[in-house]
């Protein structure tokens, strides 16, 4: 039980002295880049989708 209580107190120690919060705007800046790239790559993967969608539709046409 001692274990679990030094390991919460270091831990708490960790976070309150040793680790370095980013501000407010880089927050921000770095939100909006990961946005960003986000629908960049969704578009692409889209893109790609659409493009293998008409040639395997060119490729193997339906039989109705």
């Amino acid at each position: 039980m001692d274990g679990l209580f030094l390991y919460i107190k270091e831990s708490y120690n960790e976070l309150i002295n040793k680790v370095t919060w980013p501000s407010w705007s880089d927050l921000i800046s770095n939100s909006n880049i990961v946005v960003i790239a986000t629908i960049i790559i969704t578009l692409l993967v889209l893109v790609m989708d659409l493009a293998s969608t008409t040639i395997l539709d060119v490729l193997y046409p339906a039989t109705n």
